[in-house]
């Protein structure tokens, strides 16, 4: 199945794109399902179980808000964050929502969404239980759903299909494999980006794909912008104070000083990927690169990339964009790009190997050195744990960004600086993750149980 650009980078809002992104669109979703088989006027009750680490860590990582911000129609592409407590305060003080923004019914939070932490569903920890009831209390439909990781959502007929089956997006070089991926480029004289180019192009225009990765990179762009800007305690309680304005301050009045400091590149870095992702912790509109919780590490490069390397303007950006898309997609069919399903591996993880890969590309490497840069990325961040402190997507999650973008960078240089032959590929790293993700303890698994969650106290 081919993944597009458009799958891998969503716009939407913090903090999770499991944990929010996901629910508010999986509400929605299930609203606009019975709407379409004719039960929506017949809804008079509506009730949602919450599975799983979603349960465990949905408080935090404000997946109650966003089922009801979904419920009453929204989408996390277009939602105004400014207008979300506003919206939230009328359905906790009324007592009633407004479904899809077209009939009202009484909900009562504490009653109609249950937290179920100590059970699953069959097919994935973020699990999610849909029930509505007609005037007379009979239930009128049910269903599942799962957030499957980086705002991925899929029903429980949908995870039941056998995706093997499942019919071929209409695209001229499908690929399953780095293997294949790097087979093509070679049988047609491509790199990844152009490769990515065509697949896409026979979807969609190519006016419509340039206009919606400049839209990505323009969200990327205004998150960094904005995090630059903004200072404060992040929500939740941790009072964790916002860095990322104070950096900026520091650093644009010491240029003359930093002249003389060859590494002072890592503190833009640094601060580029703290600010999006201190956004992202405060329910900020960010882009999901992959996850929400690994926001900042792909803007922050490909910031880096475009500020000191780009002479191909736009197009810079595109095949920046289309080799991360096609890196990504490996991740997402042959493991998980969910912190809940295999650690934080699968989130700063991917997005480590996927700004390797991509900035290796637009730096003129071959499409061996990007593959090699790719399994860079990852190689040194298996067994990585998701382990939020209050499940906030904070601490560690924060600086974890950070590190993930310095280490992307320096994974291209140690590419571009070998001629692409490596002992481990990228399938086989990939597979790695995958059942290195398998092993671990599901308490380092997004459930707030286990690593820095238990060993920080939380107040």
């Amino acid at each position: 199945m081919f993944l597009s650009v458009f799958d891998l980078f969503k716009v939407g809002i913090g903090p999770s794109s499991s944990h929010t992104v996901g629910p508010m669109i999986a509400a929605r979703k299930f609203l606009l399902s019975l709407e379409e088989a004719d039960l929506f006027p017949q809804i008079d009750k509506i009730h949602i179980d919450v599975y799983g680490s979603l349960a465990l860590t949905g408080m935090g990582h404000g997946t109650d808000t966003a089922l009801l911000l979904g419920l009453m129609g929204h989408a996390p592409e277009n939602i105004d964050p400014d207008i979300i407590q506003n919206e939230l305060a009328q359905v906790r003080t009324s007592g009633k929502i407004n479904l899809l923004g077209k009939t009202v019914i009484s909900f009562d939070g504490t009653k109609d969404m249950t937290f179920l932490m100590e059970e699953l569903l069959p097919h994935h920890t973020n699990g999610l239980g849909f029930k509505t009831f007609d005037q007379k209390g009979e239930l009128l439909s049910r269903d599942n759903y799962y957030s499957v990781g980086g705002g991925f959502v899929v029903s429980e007929a949908e995870m039941g299909k056998n995706t093997q089956t499942q019919k071929q997006a209409p695209v001229p070089y499908p690929f399953a494999s780095g293997d294949e991926l790097i087979e093509l480029c070679k049988q047609n004289d491509m790199d990844i980006a152009q490769l990515m180019r065509a697949n896409e192009t026979a979807l969609i225009s190519g006016e419509d794909l340039a206009s919606g990765m400049d839209a990505i990179w323009q969200a990327m762009e205004d998150c960094i912008d904005r995090g630059c800007n903004k200072r404060g305690l992040l929500p939740g309680g941790l009072k964790v104070e916002r860095r990322a304005a104070q950096h900026y301050q520091d650093l644009c009045g010491s240029q003359e000083r930093q002249l003389c400091d060859p590494a002072v590149i890592l503190d833009w870095i640094n601060l580029w990927a703290l600010a999006v992702n201190e956004e992202n912790a405060a329910g900020g509109r960010v882009v999901t690169a992959p996850t929400n919780g690994a926001a900042g590490i792909i803007p922050a490069v490909l910031r880096y990339f475009d500020r000191f390397y780009n002479q191909k303007a736009m197009d810079g950006i595109y095949d920046f964009l289309l080799t991360a898309t096609a890196i990504g997609s490996l991740y997402k069919k042959n493991a998980s790009i969910s912190g809940a399903e295999v650690g934080c591996q699968g989130e700063v993880g991917v997005a480590c190997s996927m700004a390797a890969g991509a900035l290796t590309a637009v730096m003129g490497g071959t499409v061996e050195q990007v593959e090699n840069a790719a399994e860079i990325g990852m190689e040194h961040n298996l067994g990585l744990t998701c382990d939020p402190i209050g499940g906030l997507v904070q601490v560690p999650c924060i600086e974890r960004n950070a590190m993930g973008a310095v280490k992307a960078i320096d994974a291209s240089r140690l590419a571009l600086r070998g001629d692409g032959k490596h002992m481990v590929s990228l399938d086989k790293v990939i597979e790695t993750m995958r059942q290195t993700g398998e092993d671990m303890k599901v308490t380092y698994k997004e459930t707030a149980q286990g690593g820095l969650a238990v060993n920080v106290v939380a107040c």
